[in-house]
Formats: C-alpha cells, sequence, structure tokens
C-alpha cells in the first residue's frame, strides 16, 4: 500500500530524514518511534502529501506521490479521502465553528449525500461520546476533548489508512483506554495505521512491528527493533 524508496527530505539545507526506504502493507498496524528531532512527524505529512522527497521517491497504491500530482484536484481529493491524518496538535486541525461542523466537513467535501452526512456524523458523536458538544466551537473545547474531536474528524471519512501523531497526547488514562480501544477496532477492521508515540507503551501493544527512526534521521535496521 505504501513504498518508500531510498527518500530524503531536508529543511534549510539540514536533513529530516535521510535514505529512508520501508514498505507498509494493507491491513498492517506500525508503531514508529524515534528519539525528538528524529524525523517522525516529518515523514507522516510527507505521508499525507504535505511535503516531498527531495530524492527517492514515495508510492502509495502504487502511484507516485509528488508536488505535481497533488496539484490534481482530482486526484488529491481521492488521496486525502483514502488517508486520514490525525495531527498531533489538535488546534492545527480543527477549524469549523462547530463540533458538529467539523464532523460534517470531510463528507461533505466528499460529496456525500446530505442523509449519508448525518448519518456519519451521528455515528461519530456516538463512538466518541460527543453528543454534549456538538454545538460547542472547538476553540472552547479542553485539550481531550478537541484530540476526540480531531479523531472523530477523520472518522467520518472513514479512510482505508490512518496516520496518526502522538494520538494519546492531551487525553487522560480513560481517554487513552477508549483510544487504545478505538485503535483496536480500526485495526479488526482491516484498516492500515501509522502511528507515532512519546509513549509507546499504551499503544505498543497493537502494532504488528516498529519502525525506529534514528537521531542521524534514518531507519534503524529492522532487525534491531523488537515489537
Amino acid at each position: 500500500m505504501i513504498e518508500l524508496d531510498d527518500v530524503c527530505c531536508s529543511f534549510a539545507h539540514e536533513p529530516v530524514l535521510r535514505h529512508v526506504s520501508c514498505q507498509i502493507r494493507k491491513g498492517e498496524t506500525v508503531l514508529l518511534t524515534g528519539p525528538n528531532g528524529s524525523g517522525k512527524t516529518t515523514l507522516l505529512r510527507l505521508l499525507n502529501g504535505l511535503v516531498f522527497p527531495e530524492l527517492g521517491h514515495y508510492r502509495f497504491e502504487g502511484t507516485e506521490i509528488t508536488a505535481a500530482r497533488m496539484r490534481e484536484h482530482r486526484y488529491a481529493k481521492w488521496f486525502h479521502q483514502r488517508l486520514g491524518y490525525v495531527w498531533q496538535n489538535p488546534d492545527a486541525q480543527l477549524f469549523c465553528a462547530s463540533v458538529e461542523e467539523e464532523l460534517a466537513f470531510g463528507p461533505l467535501q466528499m460529496g456525500l449525500a446530505d442523509d449519508d452526512v448525518r448519518e456519519r456524523v451521528e455515528d461519530a458523536i456516538a463512538c466518541f461520546s460527543l453528543a454534549p458538544l456538538r454545538k460547542r466551537p472547538p476553540y472552547h473545547l479542553s485539550g481531550g476533548e478537541k484530540k476526540r474531536v480531531a479523531l472523530a474528524s477523520i472518522f467520518t471519512m472513514n479512510p482505508a489508512a490512518w496516520t496518526l501523531d502522538e494520538p494519546e497526547n492531551f487525553l487522560d488514562a480513560k481517554g487513552q483506554e477508549q483510544l487504545v480501544a478505538f485503535l483496536r477496532a480500526l485495526k479488526a477492521a482491516g484498516k492500515t495505521i501509522i502511528m507515532t508515540s512519546h509513549h509507546p507503551d499504551i499503544i505498543r501493544s497493537l502494532a504488528d512491528r516498529e519502525l525506529r527512526l534514528s537521531s542521524d534521521h534514518s531507519l534503524v535496521p529492522s532487525g534491531a527493533v523488537q515489537v
């Protein structure tokens, strides 16, 4: 489903990904780990077509993802329906006037019928216990509530692949338990999951394998990492 071939990326001439090669199969759950600054968030941004390799190739379901490809509106729209991104900080993801509108935004962009949009919104509200928050502006919510809304907003789009940047951030112990249960349900449904974490013990049991970036921004050889 996802293939990285000798990918290099830098910002302001400083390397942030160095000769990264890996494959992630459909339905696989991968935990991406590494020290601060090793390039985990950059790798997730690259997978979502927000930054692009300077060298090497990134292919999603057989199609190479480039800046030119992502400027093709029809393809970019399809791509972002197939691959969902839960940002590390929900403030970077949420922008609508109410929780209800936030949940409806993605399905409306997909061109779904109004009844289908309402059904997806109600399913997400029930799944993430958002009924008391549905009319509230996201910017008035707590960090944990914002994270639940961020997860729910991707849930309404039902992507085939989920990328999650430190999804346990802002959640209390109960919220983290609910997150693990939700991720288990995604895994059981055959979704592809790639996630980072600063608390990998919380979600390591979900992973089929671990990919670890080192401080020099390259992947640790797979045989050196055990899940």
